[in-house]
């Protein structure tokens, strides 16, 4: 199985053989990366432009973007009001989307495993180690499950999906939250690191009884074993776009200084826990003001034209208020 890393085939190439051409250049999170390729290939037919886009985990995305090496980056962890003045960066979502546990089981379909965030945790902390635990057995009386050791596979690289991931542990589990914590980057108590949600996919494929997370579309795309979750509200969801919704509904963003707004566990009877949204992130003062103006070009355009391909991939499309206060802000805040 191949898990492409940077968006050529799908059209996000630098465009290098125009004179006239901006190089639109962008980096960093994995999360959105089926999404941006899409919208990348029908904005190619659509205008003839190109841009290149690294999917190469959030923490890089803004190392690079601090560094301006790029015109763009891309994190799935919002970065401060404070920080973003210190950096001179404007930020802002894109789109919204799910994070799901996935796992390697034989016998075991998509949706039929259920966990809730304490059980959740304690394997990812290495407590449960065994399929067949008390715990597991308790939520899923009807699954038939071996004694097989667990593998667990996390991110290696500093990762939005890790953050969000872990910041929903944090807030559901006081032992995951005083022995790791939250962030782009955690030390691990269990298992082994992969790179970018491509990687923990390709990770959980080749490995027999194994669990992982990744971005829901990273999910549907290579078939693998999703589970279900028990949520705030004490209800078990399954991942789908009107769970995804439920979760994004309760999100303020004209409230939110700097977009910094975090959407794991809210509630909601229907609500997915692991629901956040993904970020750009840009100079106020560009180094090269024309790729600049091309990138903003291209945000616009996915706004007003990519809703629906969006939504073929269960991304949560930003609502049309919260574009227009964006699109506000780009022409207040950017020089370009």
């Amino acid at each position: 199985m191949n898990f492409t890393r940077t968006i050529v085939a799908a059209g996000l190439i630098a465009a290098s053989t125009s004179a006239l051409a901006a190089e639109i250049t962008g980096a960093g999170a994995t999360f959105p990366y089926p999404v941006y390729s899409k919208w990348a290939s029908a904005y190619k037919k659509e205008s003839g432009s190109e841009l290149n886009y690294q999917s190469i985990g959030s923490g890089a995305g803004i190392e690079q973007i601090r560094s301006k090496t790029v015109t763009f980056g891309a994190s799935d962890m919002p970065l401060e009001p404070a920080q973003l003045e210190k950096d001179g960066l404007i930020q802002w979502p894109m789109v919204m989307g799910a994070i799901v546990p996935v796992v390697n089981l034989q016998g075991i379909k998509p949706g039929e495993l259920t966990f809730d965030a304490e059980t959740l945790a304690n394997i990812f902390l290495g407590k449960i180690t065994k399929w067949n635990d008390p715990a597991i057995k308790k939520l899923n009386p009807k699954a038939s499950l071996s004694s097989a050791a667990i593998t667990v596979v996390h991110r290696s690289d500093g990762s939005g999906t890790t953050f969000n991931f872990t910041d929903f542990l944090s807030k559901t589990s006081p032992d995951w939250k005083a022995k790791v914590g939250s962030g782009t980057a955690v030390e691990w108590p269990a298992g082994v690191g992969a790179k970018g949600n491509e990687g923990v996919s390709a990770n959980v494929v080749q490995q027999n009884n194994s669990i992982g997370y990744v971005e829901y579309a990273y999910a549907k795309q290579n078939k693998l074993t999703y589970t279900a979750m028990v949520n705030k509200a004490g209800k078990t969801v399954e991942p789908t776009v009107a769970a995804f919704q439920a979760a994004a509904s309760n999100a303020d963003w004209a409230k939110a200084p700097g977009y910094y707004l975090i959407l794991t566990n809210q509630p909601g009877e229907a609500s997915w826990p692991i629901t956040a949204a993904s970020f750009i992130l840009m100079h106020k003062e560009p180094a090269d003001k024309v790729a600049s103006a091309a990138a903003l070009k291209f945000f616009k355009w996915a706004f007003a034209n990519g809703d629906k391909m969006a939504e073929e991939l269960d991304y949560i499309p930003m609502p049309e208020p919260v574009v227009k206060l964006i699109e506000k802000s780009w022409t207040s805040d950017i020089k370009s």
